[in-house]
């Protein structure tokens, strides 16, 4: 499956925003993790459907009502065959 990896910056840590991220990647149908980072950002890895991927981008930018997204930075990366999408 096509896969990607988001690091999410801004107002992004301690708003339920990876939580936010797992449900709505559950109702896309993408597996693969969000997690918070050190520097206070949020790593998201994701495997799905292209159009999945590109649906989940979008959100990031939004993300829950309290987030304050600043910036969102794509990777593409080799196709991977992730399981649930997890939190941590």
């Amino acid at each position: 499956m096509p896969t990607a990896r988001f690091l999410v910056e801004g107002r992004v840590q301690g708003v339920f925003f990876r939580a936010s991220t797992r449900g709505q990647a559950l109702s896309l149908g993408v597996a693969g993790y969000a997690r918070n980072l050190d520097d206070g950002r949020v790593e998201v890895l994701a495997s799905g459907r292209a159009e999945a991927l590109d649906t989940l981008e979008q959100w990031l930018w939004q993300g829950p009502p309290a987030a304050e997204v600043t910036a969102v930075d794509r990777e593409d990366l080799p196709e991977q065959e992730l399981h649930g999408f997890h939190t941590a």
